[in-house]
């Protein structure tokens, strides 16, 4: 059993470390299915030729004949936990006139939890647990192009009432749809380009109705290039790169007053309200997703303020931007300050005098200005993978997986058999030792009929 704040957090971080203040909700969509994909790095936008593409790219459903019934088992970050565990179903069928049917079905089990008071007093144990289910639609618009739509309804049960003072129920339920796009024969004959947006929809709500984090919309790009295509043998070359477009910014003093929030958001004087003068939320928020569509590409480049950091830079801080100035007094080019290097300077915030450090050592003024497009660039997933096919019934693959924020780099590797129609995949990563995602192994299993 553990703690729901910590797994929540733990799962947060780990399912999809790009959030830059994890500010997403319904993280658990972001789980990557099938054994075989996990096998090959998770990139599989541009390959997408079962029934697992309803998930990873609705359009290449529209390439596909016949029908298929797809499911796999994974014990979720073993490393963390012996009781969390996810289950996909997935399924396909091809309508001549019409085009492809098919959807999936995701279970995650986040196993048995402690509930505690606001006061930290156990009172007793319950079950979390996610759920969602995907319609799909796919069709060709050319011999080469397909699109294809999801539509999704998910159902989040962490608990079912709040602790003290938080409204509503720890349950939610909300909707959101992706979209594909497949271009095989791309640039060049062996080339497969595969674009898909997901979970697009409204905001998704815990609890507190008051705090509402948006979905996690993400981007991916995928290109498959078949390196092998004979007859018995088959050797293809997959990348994809997710960009999550969540916009999302901590404490923020927008307006350069030194002061976050202090006004109504009519810009009158309301000393602990959220706003500027100018009436701009200066509290950490989220942009809406038909603004962070937009904005989350330069959000921690271009876009910003001077951040409220606090004593671990986390952006939890004291509401005043800086304060402090550091006086290298022992000229090592470090602050200490054992030795009272910070110190306070005249003046009041906005004032020239005014220091751009907080108590702690921290730079809080100028962060919008230091900033650069690295910073947009470190937040992107990077996932390649290999698949060698020996004829139609062997395949072997490999990947590597690489989020520089969340500094996660695993290498995966995998198995595939095919007989008669049906399918056994077996994926597994590999990491370092106490890593919650080391030695995880997917298994899936697929019937064509």
């Amino acid at each position: 059993m553990k703690r729901l704040g910590t797994t929540l957090s733990l799962l947060t971080v780990l399912i999809n470390p790009i959030f830059a203040q994890s500010e997403a909700g319904a993280i658990f969509l972001l789980i990557a299915p099938g054994a075989r994909a996990g096998g090959m790095g998770e990139a599989h936008v541009a390959v997408a030729n079962d029934a697992y593409a309803s998930y990873w790219n609705p359009a290449g459903l529209g390439f596909l004949d016949g029908q298929e019934l797809a499911m796999m088992h994974v014990n979720w970050l073993p490393g963390l936990a012996d009781d969390l565990y996810y289950e996909f179903f997935a399924f396909r069928k091809k309508y001549p006139t019409l085009g492809t049917i098919g959807g999936h079905l995701i279970f995650l089990n986040l196993g048995e939890q402690i509930r505690t008071s606001e006061t930290g007093d156990e009172l007793g144990t319950f079950t979390s647990y996610m759920s969602a289910f995907a319609l799909s639609y796919s069709a060709l618009i050319s011999p080469t192009q397909s699109f294809g739509l999801n539509a999704k309804v998910s159902y989040q049960h962490l608990v079912e009432i709040g602790a003290g003072s938080e409204k509503g129920k720890g349950t939610s339920t909300d909707f959101g749809f992706d979209v594909g796009y497949m271009h095989k024969e791309w640039l060049l004959p062996n080339l497969t380009l595969g674009l898909n947006l997901s979970n697009l929809g409204p905001k998704v709500s815990f609890i507190d109705p008051d705090q509402a984090d948006p979905q996690p919309t993400n981007l991916t790009l995928g290109l498959n290039y078949a390196l092998v295509n004979s007859e018995f043998n088959k050797l293809n070359i997959v990348y994809d790169v997710d960009k999550l477009l969540v916009a999302s910014y901590p404490d923020m003093d927008w307006d350069n007053d030194g002061y976050i929030g202090g006004y109504d958001d009519d810009g009158n004087l309301s000393p602990g309200n959220d706003y500027n003068v100018d009436g701009q939320i200066e509290v950490a928020h989220s942009d809406p997703i038909y603004k962070a569509i937009f904005t989350s590409w330069v959000d921690d480049w271009i876009i910003g303020g001077d951040i409220d950091k606090g004593s671990n830079g986390s952006g939890d801080g004291d509401k005043i931007i800086g304060g402090y100035e550091w006086e290298d007094l022992d000229g090592d080019g470090k602050i200490d300050l054992d030795d009272n290097e910070i110190v306070r300077t005249d003046g009041t915030p906005g004032d020239e005098n005014w220091g751009k450090y907080n108590e702690y050592g921290v730079k809080e003024v100028g962060n919008s200005k230091d900033r650069s497009l690295s910073n947009e660039l470190d937040k992107l997933v990077h996932n390649i993978g290999m698949e060698y096919w020996y004829g139609e019934y062997f395949a072997i693959r490999s990947g590597f997986y690489y989020d520089k924020t969340g500094k996660i780099s695993n290498p995966t590797f995998g198995i595939g058999l095919r007989f008669a129609g049906y399918g056994f995949d077996f994926g597994y990563t590999y990491g370092e030792t106490g890593h919650p995602l080391t030695n995880t192994m997917r298994f899936s299993l697929n019937m064509e009929f």
